[in-house]
């Protein structure tokens, strides 16, 4: 028996009946060769962390554009965050721990720079619209290059299932899949409230009290609270789920930070000049599309040359963006 197989036995000898086992995988897009050490997810997982698009995350924003503190979160804190609280919540429930895991390091991928301020310029302009799941399921499936002959990260249904459906209506087909988009969630009402706190953009006594009074007077607290409701409310059942009063506290938090962090705040002040950035990136690149990288000209059959320049600028870091931003729009001395 070899490691892969073994790992294989444990899954259905101790995970839940509700669980996704590695053995029962829908399989590749391409058909592979299986890893005699490795399940499929955990195979999934680490393609996701040893790719480029993962390492971009670290300078990537996840609410605070360019903040001067070194604490504050990026996309690649969020990312780890959501991985721990969705796994902690998978192993209470005797769930696949490793295709949650490869689903929440995989869910923000294809995210853009200067966060959800950027995805909703490249949503307003671009013909097609924009949304970040779609783009990283975009990203695993084909724009990520694991060698010169391979083109995309070739992950299991299960992983590409959970990426595209993290966020919006349609509901995962697995239920570690529901447990990332709640997971994601958690992670970021909590990481964001701790956040703007540091920032001094609302202080402790601007929190809502009825949903403090639920869910915790602390960062830990608060997690703690929604992490063991939904391990509680989800035990032995079909579908991942949450009681009714912390599911209401939670969505009241939310609207919290909408309210009086999201929008409208300092930490916001610098978002419009990101948008603007944006913009004259993407229409400088539809005009000058020579100047993309050869990695992102190497269309499927015919060069759509709208979704170059889409790729190209939602790979971007924000350094990176801000780095082309001075060498395209602003004057350089010379002499």
């Amino acid at each position: 028996m070899n490691g892969r197989t073994r790992i294989e036995q444990i899954e259905e000898e101790v995970l839940s009946p509700y669980a996704c086992l590695s053995k029962n995988s829908r399989g590749r897009l391409k058909t592979e060769d299986e890893c005699n050490i490795r399940t499929i997810f955990q195979r999934d997982r680490d393609r996701i962390i040893h790719s480029k698009a993962f390492r971009r995350l670290k300078h990537k924003t996840q609410v605070f554009i360019a903040p001067e503190g070194d604490h504050y979160r990026t996309r690649l804190t969020h990312t780890l965050e959501v991985s721990q609280i969705a796994r902690t919540i998978a192993r209470g429930l005797g769930l696949n721990e490793d295709l949650t895991e490869a689903i929440a390091l995989g869910h923000d991928l294809g995210h853009t720079p200067f966060g959800h301020a950027g995805e909703e310029v490249l949503d307003e302009i671009s013909s097609n619209g924009f949304s970040h799941n779609v783009q990283s399921l975009r990203v695993v499936d084909y724009l990520e290059v694991r060698n010169s002959n391979l083109r995309g990260l070739n992950l299991s249904y299960e992983v590409r299932d959970g990426i595209l459906t993290h966020t919006g209506k349609q509901d995962p087909s697995t239920l570690e899949g529901q447990i990332v988009k709640i997971a994601d969630r958690i992670a970021y009402i909590n990481h964001d409230i701790d956040d703007a706190l540091r920032g001094g953009i609302i202080s402790e006594k601007d929190l809502p009290h009825t949903a403090i009074k639920i869910l915790g007077n602390t960062h830990s607290d608060r997690i703690d609270t929604m992490v063991r409701d939904i391990i509680r409310e989800s035990w032995n059942k079909s579908v991942i789920k949450r009681s009714r009063d912390v599911a209401e506290a939670t969505t009241e938090l939310r609207q919290f930070l909408f309210e009086n962090v999201y929008i409208g705040s300092k930490a916001k002040k610098e978002e419009n000049k990101a948008k603007n950035l944006v913009k004259k990136l993407y229409y400088y690149y539809l005009d000058h599309p020579r100047e993309i990288p050869d990695e992102f000209k190497q269309k499927e059959g015919n060069e759509d040359i709208e979704q170059m320049v889409i790729d190209y600028i939602a790979g971007m870091t924000d350094r990176y963006a801000i780095k082309m931003g001075q060498e395209l729009f602003l004057p350089s001395p010379w002499g």
